[in-house]
């Protein structure tokens, strides 16, 4: 019962630890695979900005072990009102797990307004479909 409760504890840390990084950045994304309800953990994310007709990479960043991406926002910048493009290099992953898919990338553009100090952005993820929201 101990060992699980030091289990237990330290989840609830490494948790809080994401939190905490989640809230002093403005993006974090979290990537899920619905053909096993599992994280994917490996996926690598690419951030831009676009700058009229063009788009500025900003940063980049590869899912952990739960799937996420606490901080993928540039650290040390403040979110600038604008569209990004978050790109979810899906091919890749499925490609490391021997699964053929009809995505071989998911972007994601949205507009940041700055009405809400964080943005996240979750994709529910299978080899033939995804679905992504705003989420907090």
């Amino acid at each position: 019962m101990k060992k699980l409760a030091y289990l237990m504890a330290g989840t609830l840390l490494a948790t809080t630890a994401n939190f905490a990084m989640a809230a002093d950045n403005p993006l974090s994304v979290h990537v899920l695979n619905l053909e096993n309800g599992l994280p994917s953990p490996g996926v690598e994310v690419v951030l831009e900005q676009q700058n009229g007709d063009n788009w500025t990479k900003l940063n980049t960043g590869m899912t952990n072990e739960q799937g996420r991406i606490p901080a993928l926002y540039p650290e040390g910048k403040k979110l600038e009102q604008g569209v990004y493009r978050v790109t979810f290099e899906t091919g890749d992953w499925f490609k490391k797990h021997d699964t053929a898919t009809f995505f071989p990338e998911v972007p994601v553009i949205f507009s940041a307004d700055a009405s809400v100090e964080h943005y996240h952005i979750p994709l529910l993820l299978s080899p033939y479909g995804f679905s992504t929201y705003r989420g907090n």
